[in-house]
This record gives C-alpha cells, structure tokens and sequence, in this order.
C-alpha cells in the first residue's frame, strides 16, 4: 500500500474514533473528499485493522464507529501541531484571555505526560526550533474584559440549562438587576453574552466588562432550538446589532488586488469592474463599526450604500478632522 493511501486511511479511523455516535458512508465519504465506492473501500480495509469497529443501527443509515479510540502510536502529535498549540495560547495570552490561554497550555502538558518518553525525546528539537521560529504580530486594540469567573458561571448555566442572574452597568436603566439565559458568548475586541432576558427568546447582547455579582439561577432556561450563535454573529460587521441592511461598496483599481484577497462579512459577493476595481456586496448591521473601518481603506474605496453609512462616515470624518485641525491664529 502507498504510503498516501496509508495516511489517509489513518486520517479516517482517527474520523471513526472521535466520533461517540459514529459516521455514516456518506458522511465518511463527504469528509474525505471521495465516492461511495471509494469510502466503502477504506472501510473494510479499515475493519481488518480495527476488528473491534462497531457497526450501530441508525435507521435508514448505518453508522461506523472504533470504540475505544486509537493506540497511542497512531495518535502522536507532531511539532507542527505543538507549534499551533502554542501559537493559539499565545494569542489568547496577548489580548488579555488569560484563563483560555491557560487551558491550552494547560492541554499540551497533559498530551505531552501521556505520550511515551522516545516520543517526547524525539519531538523535543524539532518543537524548540519552530517555537524560536514563529511568533505572532502584536495588533493595536483594546484588550477585552475576560474574567475566568463570569466565563464559567455562563458555561455552566449553558450546560445545566439555568439562567443567570448578573446587575448591568449598561444600558438605559444602568445597575438594574438581570436574568438572562444565556445563548452563548461573542469574543472579539469586547466580549459579550448573548443571551435572551427573562422569557424572551429575541437575542441581545451584554458587554461582559459591564456585568456585575454574576451568579447562576435555579430558573430553567436554554436557547430556541433554531438559534445558531454563528448566524447571529454574521449578520452584524462587528458586533453591535441593529438594522441589516444592503451595503454595497466599490474598490478603485490600486486597492484591487487587497480586495480581492479580503474578507469584509461571511455574506459578500465580490465582482470585477471593466475599469479594473471590484465592487464588494453584503448584508448586514453595524455600520458604524464598518465606517470605522473603511478610514484604513483611504481613497480605495468608496461608498455606494446604504445613504445612512455614507452619513455615518461623513460625520466620522469630520470629527476626526475638527479633532486634527490646526488652528489658525
């Protein structure tokens, strides 16, 4: 057998083995990019080196599982994946998310104490040179309000199915005490809960550094069955929610190539222009936030609607320019 055909093959028990409820044909076949046929392949040759894979009844399917996981010699991380691992909770680290970078520090020691001392001899050079080879670029912003203790109080109201009880120094009635279930939590240059008040299930947003005496309440809650917290986050620029609305942008032809290469919002439609510009399509809210944004673009790009971020941005700019102005004397 090929040494591709082999990775691969491991790439797909390792799929059969994280999964508690087990995969489908189909399913297997979707994650690797193959046919039925093909998929039905490596499943036998996978059954003859797992014969404890089990077959569960899931009426019309049949799902595929291997129960009690892989041996540790199929599941040795590599330096590359190490690397990443670092690199993520250093990112955490860098805007102020100690208590998530803790945790993946947290989960390397744990896979490096249960992998074998050869393994870990062998890794070690190639995981010191990659770590003094890559760091991250430190980006100017605000360092977001992340406290370990209001964190774990929404998770687990998440999985107990409760809601919380939190004073909110925000809003129009500032200090009034809330109750709120908890959807999930936005993460980005401020952390928010989202979350439904009282019995409503309309989602709105709290700024976790404006959150005060969170404590969990024995009040069942959890969120509509048909909420999907990535869907509520696409559909705002940023993070502040308001009115969705068609924004329609057009990028003259020396800001092209960056265009082209950038992701504005998870909806956009990007089209070519015959002067050689692009113009930029989507929908959303916020466009405060999306003004604020488009002062880094200069001159490349111009404004075509809604009218109300053209207003947004006109106003922007002359505060910012009333702030900077000389005066004459």
């Amino acid at each position: 057998m090929r040494h591709e055909k082999a990775t691969r093959l491991l790439e797909l028990a390792r799929l059969m083995a994280s999964s508690a409820e087990g995969l489908t044909l189909d399913e297997m076949a979707e994650k690797m990019g193959v046919g039925r046929r093909t998929v039905e392949r490596m499943r036998d040759a996978l059954r003859d080196a797992f014969p404890q894979m089990e077959e569960v009844e899931d009426p019309p399917t049949r799902r595929f599982r291997i129960p009690s996981g892989l041996d540790g010699i199929f599941q040795a991380p590599t330096a590359d994946e190490f690397t990443a691992l670092r690199a993520a909770a250093e990112h955490f680290r860098q805007i102020g998310a100690n208590g998530r970078a803790t945790a993946l520090l947290e989960l390397e020691q744990k896979v490096l104490s249960a992998m074998r001392a050869g393994v870990r001899r062998k890794l070690a050079p190639d995981l010191e040179a990659l770590l003094e080879a890559e760091t991250l670029a430190i980006h100017a912003g605000p360092r977001p309000f992340e406290d370990d203790a209001v964190l774990s109080c929404v998770r687990e109201a998440i999985k107990s199915l409760k809601r919380v009880r939190f004073a909110y120094d925000g809003g129009s009635t500032p200090g009034r005490d809330r109750e709120v279930t908890p959807f999930g939590l936005l993460f980005g240059r401020s952390n928010y809960l989202v979350g439904g008040e009282a019995d409503s299930g309309e989602p709105r947003t709290w700024r976790l550094d404006r959150v005060r005496d969170m404590r969990l309440s024995e009040t069942p809650g959890s969120r509509p069955p048909d909420f999907s917290l990535q869907a509520f986050a696409a559909r705002s620029f940023g993070i502040y929610q308001d009115e969705i609305e068609d924004v329609h942008l057009r990028i003259r032809p020396h800001g092209a190539e960056e265009a082209l290469g950038w992701r504005f919002h998870p909806t956009q439609e990007l089209s070519e222009r015959a002067d050689g510009g692009v113009e930029v399509r989507f929908r959303a809210s916020g466009m405060r936030e999306l003004a604020w944004h488009l002062f880094t673009w200069g001159d490349k790009v111009e404004i075509l609607g809604p009218d109300r971020m053209k207003r947004i941005m006109r106003q922007e700019l002359a505060v910012a320019a009333a702030a900077h102005m000389e005066k004459i004397s």
